[in-house]
């Protein structure tokens, strides 16, 4: 059963379809159509106690800044030097300094320039602060990995048993690209099959729900927003509290809500991202080309670092 809290979209004005999307570009470029997860039956997790006696703590797929991997600041490209490939922690007492120039975030109309619109920790602070739940002593990093299996089998499996080793209760997913909101989605399956609720905050709809996720917050803003508008304070202090209000509320798996928040009065932004049809033929060999550089770059730094 699908639940859906949601505003009705004026015409012309709904969710970009990233499937699509995704499948044309790619496509274009001379690759095979990717293979999106999907699931049938959705686990779900009730809170067992109040939210104000939960650990909460959050899980981003963004990237600790790595000296001399190259530009990972505000509006930065693609940078796959930048990736990590297992699951990391960091004290959430300590102030962080994360980036996602290693992802395909949308780099036409957001820059990245204010980690709090990805990585919702001040907000949890602030709300852990005012007795709404109990902050979990660490926030955690899930890699973003286009093989379903490794996030299942390795990255899932590693992020439980540091959930559970640290008495998480329920956990904030904060999505950025297209396949980060697939991991994030195939984390939140396993960590609620083992009792711990979560809420997946992200920006693409279609993905999100084509996997299959208990709870999920569903912003209409470009890829690389999950948690609110970049030096917005209220959208950012807004999106967290209807993501928590989610783990009280929600009582059946496929919840979604959205938003009420709009990124532009203008929708026309959510005409660019990865489509195809507004690209010349010269570009799309130019992007051919980097894509194929970056995917050679990435397999040998994944492979420097399995070794």
């Amino acid at each position: 059963m699908t639940a859906t809290i949601s505003n009705s979209d004026a015409a012309g004005d709904g969710p970009i379809p990233y499937l699509e999307r995704t499948r044309t570009y790619y496509s274009a470029l001379g690759h095979s159509p990717y293979v999106w997860a999907h699931f049938e039956d959705v686990p779900f997790t009730i809170l067992a106690k109040p939210l104000t006696d939960c650990v909460v703590s959050i899980v981003t797929t963004a990237a600790p800044y790595q000296d001399g991997k190259g530009d990972q600041g505000p509006g930065a490209p693609y940078n796959a030097a930048a990736k990590f490939y297992s699951v990391y922690s960091g004290d959430v007492d300590e102030d962080h300094d994360l980036r996602i120039s290693h992802i395909a975030i949308d780099r036409v109309h957001t820059t990245a320039k204010d980690q709090r619109s990805y990585f919702p920790l001040e907000a949890l602070r602030v709300a852990a602060a005012r007795g709404r739940l109990r902050l979990g002593r660490k926030f955690y990093g899930l890699p973003t990995n286009r093989s379903q299996r490794i996030t299942l089998d390795v990255d899932c499996k590693a992020l439980l048993a540091q959930c559970k080793s640290d008495g998480v209760d329920a956990i904030l997913f904060a999505a950025n690209c297209p396949i980060c909101h697939q991991s994030v989605s195939l984390a939140a399956r396993v960590l609620e099959e083992q009792g711990i609720a979560t809420v997946v905050m992200g920006c693409a709809k279609d993905i999100v729900e084509y996997v299959g996720v208990p709870r999920f917050l569903f912003s209409d803003f470009p890829l690389g927003n999950a948690a609110g508008k970049p030096d917005d304070p209220a959208s950012q202090t807004l999106t967290l509290d209807l993501a928590i209000g989610l783990l009280e509320h929600a009582r059946s798996p496929r919840t979604t809500l959205q938003s009420p928040l709009r990124w532009s009065d203008d929708p026309s932004w959510k005409l660019d991202y990865s489509n195809i049809d507004r690209l010349s033929p010269e570009e799309i060999k130019k992007r051919c080309a980097n894509f194929e550089a970056d995917r050679e770059a990435a397999r040998q730094i994944r492979n420097s670092t399995t070794a």
